[in-house]
């Protein structure tokens, strides 16, 4: 199903003519921001999973950028909201994003800008193939970026044109997602996602200091505790990834999905292990509204 409307500064416009003009420095640059965002149909219809926190990291990667909108994050919530409703959605993807308007200019000091969200219906990012077996992963000859090359706490459309060769790379050897390695040579993150490993029966992801702070990879630190599974965090070499017994990534497109092999080395016995399992089934229940106690991290749409 696509969307019959896409807000734009505002306004629910027809998706059609929901569009800026070629010479637009954001579109030239890469200076924007954006989140992307799921909403999930529930026994209370349809709820936008941890919508204020992706709200409000919109916002704060603007800020990082230095890019100035007046828009507020309850603004950008009610702008969700109003898309899924508009377009009768009762699952969707969102995508918010701000972008620099006006001329070729490489300034950011005082650019005005535009915001828009659009949404529409996005099933497994990675394949049904992928959620049911796992994914084959490579590490990329490509690093995550320093954190004073760009600023890796921010959700900037640029970043993405390292991670765009990284999975490119990828997929031309036959793997379905790169991991990324820092620029000291630890793991980082994936093209999109971030990454957990279990050794020893530890649940273990990299540490912040490079990466994109996931949503997702907040809930599931969370989740992971509730269940028994306090999560460790810290610098994780690239050895400890053939070593591990279950890895899988998240993110808010993938969600979670299990890693059966990485460079050619298979993962724990190739299936989805009993620590990803049990995650995976929490983290489900709670985006479907079947966790009274994750009901905090739904916004439900009337």
């Amino acid at each position: 199903m696509q969307s019959e409307f896409t807000w734009m500064d505002g306004k629910l416009l027809p998706t059609a003519e929901a569009t800026v003009p070629f010479l637009t420095v954001g579109l030239h640059y890469g200076l924007g921001v954006f989140e992307g965002i799921r909403c999930y149909d529930t026994a209370r219809g349809p709820a936008v999973f941890r919508l204020p926190e992706h709200a409000r990291r919109l916002i704060d990667s603007a800020r990082i950028l230095g890019l100035e909108t007046a828009y507020t994050p309850e603004q950008i919530v009610q702008g969700c909201v109003d898309v899924v409703a508009s377009n009768k959605f009762r699952e969707c993807y969102l995508r918010p994003l701000i972008f620099a308007k006006g001329g070729m200019n490489l300034s950011l000091v005082g650019a005005p800008t535009g915001v828009g969200i659009a949404g529409w219906a996005w099933a497994a990012y990675l394949g049904e193939e992928a959620k049911k077996a796992g994914i084959r992963v490579n590490v990329s000859s490509y690093t995550r970026h320093h954190p004073n090359v760009v600023m890796t706490k921010a959700k900037a459309s640029g970043n993405y044109v390292s991670s765009a060769l990284a999975k490119s790379e990828s997929v031309r050897i036959g793997c379905d997602e790169a991991i990324m390695l820092d620029p000291q040579g630890y793991v980082s993150e994936c093209t999109g996602q971030n990454l957990f490993i279990v050794r020893d029966g530890t649940l273990i992801t990299p540490s912040a200091a490079s990466i994109l702070e996931g949503i997702t990879r907040d809930s599931i630190l969370e989740l992971a505790t509730d269940l028994g599974h306090p999560p460790v965090e810290r610098t994780v070499s690239r050895d400890e990834l053939y070593l591990a017994e279950e890895v899988f990534v998240c993110g808010s497109a993938t969600e979670i999905i299990s890693v059966r092999e990485i460079d050619g080395r298979r993962v724990g016995d190739g299936k989805m292990g009993p620590v990803t399992t049990k995650l995976h089934r929490a983290f489900t229940d709670a985006v479907r509204g079947k966790t009274a106690a994750y009901e905090k991290w739904l916004t439900f749409v009337p």
